[in-house]
């Protein structure tokens, strides 16, 4: 230890100073060997490099200032409790034993830290009543217990002496003194480790944990909405789908994403290659099949029983002339325009280009910038219950600190797959202000609000859920 350490020779010199002179020669030899020997404990408590090292100077070495049948030790734990760190004769100590477990109850019943005196004396008569039985098997009639106070004067341990004779003045003395020297020691050893476990047990022991605590349980109460975070992203919620006609290759997107197109604007067109090959084959056999009929019906001016292959001639000139009809307005619908005024909503036109597509899929999505809405994707392990207008408060990536308000429009009945892959409800929002919509495509977290609770289920509502899930209860 670095602290500065007290003279012992100014502290001997000041207790022999309240020794009484009027005694026999035999008394003075004796007291004179007392005070040699508190110099040697000093010494030997000064010297101590650890609170393990003076633990074993005041258990197995107070023994030579005065007698005793057994000294214990018991240091307060984070909890506030003592428990018993070291015993005299002992080299380890085992805390679950039955008279550790009855020490730490017949201590705790004591409420020592209330006392302001230097040592407390203690008989079996002044215990409770069923702690009375361990005191007889295991402590002599006799306990003094003498505190140790920390630097912020709270007592941090506690020593216990017992033995079969009562405790004389002097004795009393003698022990208080060189408990000061004890004190002095262990405070200077807990003020170089300045450990976190003392600042606990301080706090604990004062009382303001009981008060925090209180605080604690009172705050589980306080009402709070229930509410759950998801990723939303800025959508239209009446847009129309443009789809695929027929079956067939991409072949040109007129339009940029997000470009606004006017009724009658061309939007994409399919490659006509394979129509065009259709049509002129089906063009060719009109052409033959109406020149067949025109020999079939010439023939049936000369001959009666031709008239029947006019019919059949005449039966497959319309058949070619359907077929030519059916290919021509396959190739009116290759090209896609547009039927409403507004935003042409897709990712990119070269991921589209050259993509073979079917009928009925879609290729993009006309929308209106004034029916921008807000989608959301509720993961299924954070559902909760929503009623339609349930508000919604949607921070975009692009202005996180100004959120926008919204009220719930519908949730989906099944789930479904996010864009992240995660199984999730589909929800829609409308936003409160129809004036300062933000662009559609912008993404952000929405967090949606419930019915009203209280703060401790809105804690603990996941781990309650997770320990059902595992318990099954």
């Amino acid at each position: 230890m670095n602290k500065e350490k007290p003279s012992a020779e100014k502290k001997a010199s000041a207790t022999n100073q309240q020794i009484k002179t009027s005694r026999t020669p035999a008394q003075n030899s004796a007291e004179q060997t007392k005070l040699s020997v508190l110099l040697h404990l000093e010494k030997r408590a000064l010297a101590a490099q650890n609170n393990q090292a003076l633990s074993f100077v005041i258990a197995n070495e107070t023994h030579l200032l005065t007698p005793y049948r057994q000294s214990l030790i018991m240091e307060k734990n984070i909890g506030g409790q003592f428990i018993l760190s070291q015993a005299s004769g002992l080299a380890h100590i085992v805390e679950d034993s039955p008279f550790s477990i009855w020490l730490q109850s017949m201590v705790a019943s004591l409420d020592l830290d209330g006392h302001e005196a230097k040592s407390i004396l203690v008989q079996s008569e002044s215990i409770r009543e069923d702690l009375q039985p361990g005191w007889l098997e295991w402590l002599p009639e006799q306990l003094l217990i003498i505190p140790v106070l920390d630097s912020d004067n709270n007592v941090a341990m506690i020593v216990l002496y017992a033995r079969e004779q009562a405790w004389s003045p002097l004795d009393l003395d003698l022990l208080h003194r060189l408990h000061d020297c004890y004190a002095y020691c262990y405070r200077a050893m807990d003020k170089g480790e300045n450990n976190l476990a003392r600042k606990l047990r301080q706090f604990i022991s004062t009382g303001r944990l009981r008060w925090a605590a209180m605080l604690i349980v009172l705050a589980l109460f306080i009402p709070v909405r229930l509410s759950v975070l998801a990723p939303a992203e800025v959508v239209a919620l009446n847009a129309k789908a443009v789809a695929s006609p027929i079956d067939g290759v991409i072949g040109e997107i007129y339009v940029q994403p997000n470009a606004v197109v006017n009724i009658g604007d061309a939007l994409f067109s399919l490659d006509d290659s394979a129509l065009q090959s259709r049509r002129n084959i089906a063009l060719k056999a009109l052409v033959i099949a109406r020149a067949d009929a025109l020999v079939a019906e010439q023939q049936a001016f000369n001959d009666y029983n031709s008239k029947a292959d006019l019919a059949s001639a005449l039966g497959r000139v319309r058949e070619k002339e359907a077929e030519l009809a059916a290919v021509e307005l396959l190739l009116q619908r290759v090209t896609v325009k547009a039927d409403r005024k507004g935003l042409a909503i897709f990712a990119d036109k070269n991921d589209w280009i050259g993509r073979p597509v079917q009928v009925g899929e879609r290729i993009m999505q006309l929308a209106s910038a004034e029916d921008a809405g807000i989608e959301i994707w509720l993961p299924v392990a954070d559902a909760i219950n929503l009623d339609v207008g349930a508000p919604i408060r949607v921070f975009l990536h692009t202005q996180p600190l100004s959120p926008l308000d919204a009220r719930l429009l519908q949730t989906s009945y099944q789930a479904g797959q996010s864009p992240e892959g995660v199984a999730s409800y589909t929800l829609f929002g409308q936003f409160n202000d129809d004036k300062n919509l933000p662009r559609l495509g912008l993404r952000g977290t929405a967090r949606i609000s419930s019915d009203w609770t209280i703060l401790g289920y809105y804690l603990f509502r996941r781990p309650i859920a997770a320990l059902r899930e595992f318990t099954g209860l």
